[in-house]
Order: structure tokens, then sequence, then C-alpha cells
């Protein structure tokens, strides 16, 4: 099916009137969405973009529009495709790291506008996946090499062009189940979550289709036992990104069918990933950690899948059926703001040699504050500088990072703030979580303690959180 949708894309100026006025009145909660999410279970990953004309995983920036030049275009094909395996909903990328949009921005910058088949993909893709009874989600990345949106360039220019591009995603392609993020806060991009500012984007998003998931895929940075600037908690296989036994979050894990994650003319005899690893290595024990399994199958430089990935998605379908609901989850606090306490000034009861409190307040969960030897409690005292208003607090125990480290050393713990005259409890508790995100009533303080007795010697802070995050 050669898709030739016509350019028709509302101004952008008439799509950013007042953002509340646009939210959806049937807001359902976030624990619905997550859980309507993990019953999906499978979906298709369609990394098709530039790269894929280019042999690349990233495509080159400067290359001429005309160089996205599918022969084939066939959108239904994947769809069909997708269903032979199973699968219930797919996710395509709509702009990868070089920039290039497969959609007719009206934003001015390089995309399917400028070819002469001017075929507007995310438009065949969200038809084509509907009309086949699939789920719709979208991956968009905030890297992009093409309009030199990279860490210690951002502007507000360039933070008004992500928004725009958000708001035709998210105002010309109908219900968008989901959103996966890519190129923020990554090793790799270095761009911050302050110099592209995620609680506005999130926000933005939000107003729109307030029952979309946003996910960003971040795995690398924040430990994997809390949802820190996602809906959903994102493991990327590929890059060794693993699920823990244990995890109770709305997960999902996203790994390639081919070597890698673009269509590479090598691909046609390359091997593709066996039955039983998809479906008894990854699938089944992924959706039993509450984990939504995304196999990536990428189209060739005609718009297809080749025949071999064809052949194997069916052969998956014949080795598994979708088994119905997954198990219940329960609910989790999504941090979307900055951590009030990073970086401000930090006291505790104890400072062992060349090691300071600051490294339980630096936005590293990688460092990590402990007790002196012999000692059985401790507290950690945070001065925010001014009196701030918050209702979210967190404490991050670095549980598994050291094989001797497998358990928490935490006995009990209480969160207090300083009201000006004695310590005020906000909340506390026994043996917590690795990670430990939990909700108070909204408050204002100059100075947030946490206190704690620990089981063992040895005990560590990784991290201790402050937050003012919306009303849910």
């Amino acid at each position: 099916m050669l898709e030739t949708a016509a350019l028709k894309m509302l101004p952008v100026s008439a799509l950013l009137a007042d953002e509340e006025k646009k939210a959806s009145t049937s807001k359902l909660p976030l624990l619905e969405l997550q859980q309507r999410f993990l019953d999906l279970r499978f979906g298709m990953f369609v990394h098709f973009n530039m790269a894929t004309f280019q042999d690349r995983e990233w495509g080159d920036p400067t290359a001429h529009a005309e160089q996205f030049n599918p022969t084939n275009l066939d959108t239904d094909q994947w769809a069909a495709a997708a269903r032979s395996a199973n699968m219930t909903w797919g996710c395509f990328t709509t702009k990868h790291h070089d920039g290039f949009c497969l959609w007719p921005t009206a934003t001015k910058v390089v995309s399917v506008r400028h070819t002469s088949h001017k075929i507007d993909v995310v438009r065949a893709y969200v038809d084509s996946f509907r009309k086949a009874g699939l789920r719709v989600a979208l991956y968009y990345s905030i890297l992009d090499m093409r309009n030199d949106i990279r860490h210690f360039n951002i502007t507000r220019d360039k933070v008004q062009l992500v928004k725009d591009q958000m708001t035709e995603l998210f105002t010309n392609y109908g219900e968008i189940d989901a959103l996966i993020i890519d190129g923020w806060n990554a090793p790799w991009s270095r761009i911050t979550y302050e110099e592209m500012p995620f609680s506005e984007i999130y926000r933005h998003i939000k107003a729109m289709q307030p029952d979309c998931l946003v996910s960003d895929l971040n795995a690398s940075q924040f430990p994997p036992g809390g949802l820190y600037y996602s809906d959903l908690k994102a493991f990327e296989q590929n890059a060794g990104q693993k699920v823990p036994q244990q995890s109770d979050l709305p997960a999902f894990s996203c790994v390639t069918i081919t070597p890698e994650w673009f269509w590479k003319q090598k691909d046609v005899d390359s091997p593709l990933k066996p039955v039983t690893t998809v479906v008894d290595e990854w699938l089944v024990p992924l959706n039993r950690r509450h984990c939504n399994l995304i196999l990536n199958a990428p189209p060739t430089r005609e718009g297809r899948l080749a025949p071999n990935v064809v052949k194997r998605l069916e052969e998956i379908g014949r080795a598994w059926k979708h088994p119905g609901p997954a198990e219940k989850i329960s609910e989790h606090i999504v941090i979307t703001t900055p951590n009030l306490a990073t970086a401000k000034p930090i006291r505790a009861n104890a400072n062992p040699d060349t090691v300071g409190p600051d490294e339980a307040n630096d936005g590293d969960f990688g460092s990590s504050w402990y007790l002196d030897d012999g000692l059985t409690a401790g507290w950690l005292e945070i001065d925010l500088g001014k009196s701030q208003s918050f209702n979210v607090l967190s404490l991050v125990e670095p549980v598994g990072r050291w094989k001797e480290y497998g358990e928490s050393r935490i006995k009990s713990y209480k969160f207090e703030r300083w009201d000006g005259v004695k310590w005020v409890t906000l909340v506390e508790g026994g043996v917590p979580a690795a990670v430990t995100i939990q909700r108070v009533s909204r408050t204002s303080a100059l100075r947030v303690r946490l206190s704690f007795e620990s089981s063992r010697e040895g005990l560590h802070i990784a991290d201790m959180g402050v937050y003012d995050e919306p009303s849910a």
C-alpha cells in the first residue's frame, strides 16, 4: 500500500491555545492506564527513518530529504505481521536522533514534506494499525542533530520547537496510547531535564492527551525501583538493561529481532532472534514481572518487512498466544519535577573519611553516604535555602549495587520538617524498599531531615529526594 496522505496540518498557532481547555474530561487514573498497557503484553517497535537508507543506526543529519525514499511503503503489511505474532500494539519512530520528521510538520524543519513523494508515514502507520485492531504508540527523540538540539545548545526557541511538534503529533493523529521518548538525560546525549524542561513538556502532552502514557528511555540514569520522569519504566535490552526479578513497576522491555535497530542491507541474510529466545526467555518471564515486551521489526528501504522477518513473526505467533489480562499492579508515584534537595547544603551526624553527606543529594544515584563504623543510627538534614512547598519524599538505598548489599540495612526511618521551633514528623516506616517514594500532604519547610536506625553496620543512603509534584 503506497500511502499518499494529504499534507493537511493545522497551523501551530491555532493548536497552541489554552492547553487546559484541551484537556480531556475522560481522564483515567494513571494506575488504570498502566494496567491497560500491561494487559497488551506484546508489541511491535518499528524503527524506520533516514538511517534505513544509509545502513546506519543514527541517520546523517546533513542528508537531503530525498534520500528518504520508500519505493513500496506498506504499513498494512507491518500491521498484519504484528497480528500474526499475536502482538496488540505498535510504536513508530516519528523522529530519530538525526532530526528528520516522518510527518509533514509545519514547524519548518526538514521532513517528508520536502520529498517528492510527500508521504505522511505517521498517518499511514496509525491508520493501518488501528484498522488492524492494534493500539498505537509513538517514539520521538529529544536529541536532534539536524536542528542542533544538543547539550549546552538548548534555547527557548528549541523548547518551543519540541512543544510545537508534540502539538502536531497529539492533535492530528487521534488517540495515542503511549509516547516513548529517547535522547533525553541519556549518557550519550547529556541533555538534562533542566535544559529541555521535562515537567513543562510532560504537562504539555498531558494537557492534550491526559490518557497518554509518557515514558522516557532513562533506565541507565535512575534506580530500577522507581518511576523517575516516566509513567512506565523502560528497559532497553540491547543496551544490557535487565528487568529485576522482583520488579513490581509497570514497565516495558525493548529489543530487536534483527541484530540492530534499523534495517541494514545485510539483514536479508543475518540471523534473526530465535522463537524460543523471544517467547521463552523474554516474553513469558517478562510478562510475569509486570513488563510488556516490544520487539523491533525494522522495514527495508522499500518500506516493507523482509520475508525472513515476516516468517519469524508468524512463527512467534504460533508459539505464543495472548493469555489475557496481566496480574494487577499496585500504585507507584511518578516523579516529574526536579529534586528540590539536589545540591543544597546538607549535614549529617557522621562524616567518614573521604565521604560527605553531599553524596546523598548530588543527583548521582551511583554515589552514597554511609554511617561511621559502630554507629547504628543516623540522620541527614537538608537546608532548602528558603521555605519550599513539597508533597513527595524519597529515600534510595543502594540495595543490589554490591553482592554483600543484597537487602535493606534500615530498620526504621522517619522524615521530618523543621517548623521553626521543633521537628515535625511527616512520614515514618519500618524496613523500606530499595527505592521508597511517598506522597505526603503538601507542606512547606526550610529544612527537611531524614533519620533512621540501622539493622547492621555499613548502611548507605544513595539519594534523598524532596519534590513538589502536581496534584493527582
